[in-house]
């Protein structure tokens, strides 16, 4: 019911632009990082396909070769595609789909939602989209809209999330042409929205839910926060929180896929 595209965990010193399939150390980074921390937030009620695949290096996003980075993520992406092709043939059995990912994850699945789905038969099928942590241009899609509350099907959901007042240098000339969901509300506005509406967070010892950590506000086509509250958050600088984008809002997004399915059943 359920497919999720993970992030670039191909970070270290490049050897070539894409990880093998069987690169041990990558897969086991990816298990105990991407599919722990991220993947895990679906799994309550949906049955999570995780695909391997020659995810392209991070520093494919800042090659000034754009031939080669190109070819690297096209060849991630035709991974996914013979993946996602052998789920539909063998175990989907006309389920409802969900497709969730993040990062270099997102950047394919909106190329695997414009393929597969949009103005096609299994746009019928498909429950939600979270594409996180990438932004979905507000032209990229045509039948494909942005969900603006949180039980509406068939949409998609998007964020990005930032300190409050933080815009890194590659987001300078982003110009709000992306959508934006906020994860404590599910609608599209501007309004600020106290962190007395977060659910719980996942940290990174993954054994405890911390509540009411991060508020949420939207601004210029990102996710704004405050600096989250938790446990040793007085040592915590970061003001990017692009690895957090799913785990600050863990049950709020487990909350929300629960109440999609249901409505998704019920119509």
């Amino acid at each position: 019911m359920f497919s999720f595209l993970y992030p670039t965990t191909y970070t270290h010193k490049i050897k070539e632009p894409n990880a093998r399939i069987d690169d041990d150390y990558i897969n086991a980074k990816t298990d105990y990082s991407a599919i722990l921390y991220q993947a895990s937030v679906f799994n309550q009620q949906s049955r999570v396909f995780a695909p391997r695949y020659r995810q392209a290096n991070i520093k494919m996003f800042f090659s000034a070769d754009k031939e080669k980075a190109a070819a690297a993520f096209n060849l991630a992406y035709d991974d996914l595609k013979i993946a996602f092709e052998y789920y539909l043939k063998t175990w989907n059995n006309g389920r409802p789909i969900i497709i969730a990912a993040h990062s270099q994850g997102s950047l394919l699945a909106e190329r695997l939602l414009k393929d597969y789905f949009e103005g096609k038969p299994l746009q019928n099928k498909l429950v939600v989209a979270y594409i996180i942590g990438w932004p979905v241009p507000k032209d990229y899609f045509t039948s494909l809209k942005i969900c603006t509350d949180s039980l509406q099907t068939g949409c998609i959901c998007s964020w990005r999330t930032l300190r409050k007042g933080f815009v890194p240098f590659y987001l300078k000339n982003d110009n709000g042409n992306s959508y934006v969901t906020n994860p404590l509300t599910w609608t599209t506005g501007n309004d600020f929205v106290s962190r007395k509406l977060n659910k719980g967070s996942v940290l990174t010892k993954f054994n405890k839910i911390y509540k009411q950590t991060a508020d949420a506000q939207i601004s210029n086509g990102l996710l704004y926060t405050r600096k989250p509250k938790f446990p040793g958050s007085f040592f915590y600088f970061s003001r990017n929180y692009h690895v957090a984008d799913i785990n600050l809002y863990y049950l709020n997004i487990r909350e929300n896929v629960a109440q999609r399915i249901a409505m998704f059943l019920k119509r």
